[in-house]
């Protein structure tokens, strides 16, 4: 096992989206699990195939929404029941439909907050570096180039296996992302 921290990973490239997925299931069936691709448009297949799991932020949208819901409601309560208590037509002070319009936008703003930054902050943004820029084929991941890049920090990643791995999946090119 080489060390890992010599090099970001090994990235090939290849000639077309196709060629770009089943590279990615052969990796992903061979083991790799710590590898990206890149392409310069979405591959519906391509999440599936280096096995992009769920993430938790469904969930943190849920709860900041119930959150929202709870305390934009409780809000409403104390301030019309407890704090500044005006009896308005007669109405009794925890009056729930007249809460109802604050307690739904709390909702939406506080999953709203949580969706933007929870998805900045699980992406890992903003990222100003990146170490596959250093591979000079990569000028053209956004344009007309489809890469895999087999990281480092896989278990299973070892300099020349991965290397000889990558090369029987006929690659146009191979490059060593340095660090």
């Amino acid at each position: 096992m080489s060390d890992p921290r010599s090099v970001y990973g090994i990235m090939a490239e290849f000639d077309g989206p196709s060629e770009l997925v089943e590279a990615a299931e052969k990796a992903h069936h061979a083991g790799y699990r710590k590898m990206d691709a890149y392409s310069p448009y979405p591959i519906e297949e391509l999440a599936e195939a280096i096995g992009v799991h769920r993430t938790i932020l469904p969930t943190l949208v849920l709860l900041a929404g119930v959150i929202g819901l709870i305390g934009g409601f409780g809000l409403a309560c104390w301030t019309s029941a407890v704090d500044y208590p005006i009896n308005v037509g007669g109405r009794p002070p925890i009056s729930v439909p007249s809460f109802i319009p604050v307690a739904f936008e709390t909702t939406v703003l506080l999953a709203a907050l949580t969706a933007v930054f929870g998805m900045i902050a699980l992406n890992g943004l903003p990222q100003p570096y990146h170490p596959v820029f250093n591979v000079p084929q990569f000028a053209h991941a956004s344009r007309d180039s489809f890469f895999l890049c087999i990281e480092a920090a896989d278990p299973m990643f070892d300099r020349e296996a991965t290397r000889k791995f990558l090369e029987r999946l006929h690659p146009r090119s191979l490059a060593e992302v340095e660090p």
